[in-house]
């Protein structure tokens, strides 16, 4: 993922000017890395050491739902709505 999309993303899901850490950021970063990785692994079948990267982010990505789920349900609720999980 290269600067300009990581860029875009924090622009599109901070809550304030300085927000580049917020579970939110987070989660979408997470996202949009698990995106490419999906597509890199259709590709790559046998690279395995990628799959357990993409295993290790969509855990890491769970448990900031997680918590953001059990602070705040409705900005949960925002959040999945807006990556697209769970329909």
């Amino acid at each position: 993922m290269d600067q300009a999309v990581k860029a875009e993303v924090k622009n599109e899901y901070k809550r304030n000017e300085q927000d580049t850490g917020s579970v939110e950021v987070q989660a979408a970063l997470l996202t949009s890395r698990i995106k490419e990785l999906t597509e890199h692994l259709k590709i790559h079948k046998k690279d395995h050491s990628s799959r357990r990267g993409l295993i290790m982010m969509v855990n890491k990505r769970r448990k900031l739902l997680v918590y953001l789920q059990k602070r705040d349900d409705a900005r949960y609720k925002e959040l999945i709505g807006k990556l697209g999980l769970r329909k």
